[in-house]
Parts: C-alpha cells; structure tokens; sequence
C-alpha cells in the first residue's frame, strides 16, 4: 500500500464535484492546476474557473500555467513531489507533464470509453439517442482518451432528460469512481483494460455554431434530441422568420409528437398560446425559447407580447 499524493487538473463546475469528493475523502491533495484567469461579460473583468473558486476556499496550493511545456512550470511541478495525477475536464498534457509522477496520471471521462472520445461527451451521447451512458476512469497517454481504462460505470439516461441534468448525474457517478479508481492505486489493486479499437467508435465532437444549429428537415426524434443535447448550454438555435422580421432564436425545450400531414417542414403554428413547428413526421412543439437581448421564456410569454403571423416559418 502506498500512501498518495496528488496533483488535481480541471476547470469547470464538473470538475469541482471530482475534486471535492477527493477533498471529503482526505486525500493528500498536493495542489490543484486549472486555467488561467479569463476576461468575461460586457466589462471584460476576469473570471475565475469553478475550480480555482473551490481551490482558494479550500486554501489549496494553485497554480495556473499559461504554457503546460514551460520549464518554470514544470520545475514547479516536479518539486510537489506528487506520485499521482487525476485530470478531470482539463486540456490535453505533454507527455513531460503525464508521465512525471511515478503511479502515473488518470482522467475522468464523462462517457463509456471508447465510444465518445472528445470534447462533448455528454452533449453527443443524447443528441445521437443513446439510451445508456457513464463514466470511464483511464491512464492518459500521448493520445486524447485512448489510454488504459481503470473503471467503468454505466446508467441510463432517461427520455426527456438534457445534458444539463445528466452532467450533474455523471457527476455524482464520477465521484464514487474516482475515489474507487485512487483506493484501488493505493493498494496497488488497479488493473486497465486497454480500450478495443472498432469502426463504430462515435466521437464527442466540439461543440460549435454549425453543429447546434437545426435542421428542420430531420426527422422530429432527432430535433427533439438535439435541442434536450444541448440544453441549457450552449442551446439549440434557429431563424425564426416571420415576413419582414428575422430572429436568430435560442431553443432551450421541445416535445415531439408523431402524426401525419401534408405541411413543408419549418411552417409556424400558434394555437392557444402554443408554437409548433411542423416537421417531416409531426411536430417540435417550443415550450421555452431566448429572443436576441431577451431572456429566456415560455412560448406562453412570448405569445403574450409578441404576435406571430401565419406567414412565420423557422429556419
């Protein structure tokens, strides 16, 4: 048995759930590394990531390297003394930084590895319909999320469920792996599985513009999926055009429903305070929505203040 010592890597609010069930669970937590301060909002002030947040109200040690590969850097590092690294949510390490503690270094993947390897993991595993998905513990190597897995944990993601509330679900997973994954280095019990490799491996692709907008020429199913993928961050979005008047529209819930008819996918309904989009196998009925410079809304809100005519299509 060897007692740890350990370097914690992350940044976003995710992150922070692994780092303080390791905290809880008194760990020797050596120091913890995340991204430097960013400008944000309208004033450009910095902002700190959840991370740093939790590691200056823990008192931890913190450091906030620009370049993973500087010399000062890494010299730093290395006189922690740490004998393990536990990567949640962070960016990919040079090998001189991944390789430096003597037990190793391992992340925490939000998906059943080696499907959903990538940036959005859990973003991808509902826009795509998967019925199951988890969290996989794996020793980092030269590769991004390809390294030797330690644990695996699955459960099934419910129908209407959005990414928001499966992240904070994995979360909670990804604590009780991560601590079954440091009790098992510590006792030296930690055996890998090395990931197959198979054509069918999907990818968790970065999230951006092109890939969030919607297609109202797909099947409902896969509108409605992806809406719920990417709510409540970064959002769905369309055109709502109706005659002269052009929004770009955040979509944040749908429903779907199943029938028939004989309308062009993208065709506006409102009735009874309701929009629906007609699609090619039913409808997208909006329920909440975010207009340019407004926030976020029921469809019910919107129909209160804003008149749509028959004319009104989303593209």
């Amino acid at each position: 048995m060897e007692n740890l010592r350990i370097v914690f890597m992350g940044t976003p609010e995710f992150a922070v759930g692994i780092l303080d069930s390791i905290y809880q669970h008194n760990f020797d937590i050596a120091a913890v590394i995340t991204a430097p301060d960013k400008p944000a909002g309208r004033g450009q002030k910095l902002k700190y990531s959840a991370v740093k947040e939790y590691a200056l109200e823990k008192n931890l040690k913190l450091l906030q390297p620009t370049n993973l590969k500087d010399e000062h850097f890494l010299s730093e590092l290395k006189d922690l003394d740490a004998n393990l690294q536990v990567v949640v949510a962070f960016r990919m390490l040079p090998e001189a930084v991944w390789k430096m503690p003597k037990l190793g270094t391992f992340n925490l993947h939000a998906s059943l590895l080696p499907q959903y390897r990538g940036a959005a993991p859990i973003n991808w595993a509902i826009i795509n319909g998967e019925k199951s998905t988890g969290v996989t513990t794996f020793f980092i190597d030269e590769k991004i999320d390809t390294g030797a897995m330690i644990l695996k944990e699955q459960i099934d993601i419910m129908p209407n469920e959005t990414a928001g509330e499966l992240h904070d679900r994995l979360m909670e997973l990804g604590k009780d792996t991560v601590v079954k994954t440091l009790a098992l280095i510590k006792e030296g019990k930690a055996e890998t599985t090395i990931q197959p490799t198979s054509e069918h491996i999907k990818t968790a692709y970065k999230l951006n513009k092109e890939n969030c907008k919607i297609d109202w020429t797909k099947p409902g199913a896969d509108i409605h999926n992806l809406v719920r993928g990417l709510s409540p961050y970064p959002a769905a979005w369309c055109y709502l055009i109706d005659n002269e008047a052009e929004w770009n529209i955040k979509i944040y819930e749908t429903s779907f429903e199943n029938v028939n008819h004989n309308s062009s996918p993208g065709k506006v309904i409102v009735e009874n305070k309701t929009i629906k989009v007609l699609v090619s196998d039913g409808f997208i009925k909006i329920i909440s929505l975010q207009l340019p410079g407004k926030k976020k809304m029921s469809a019910h809100e919107l129909l209160n203040g804003t008149r749509l005519s028959e004319e009104c299509v989303v593209q």
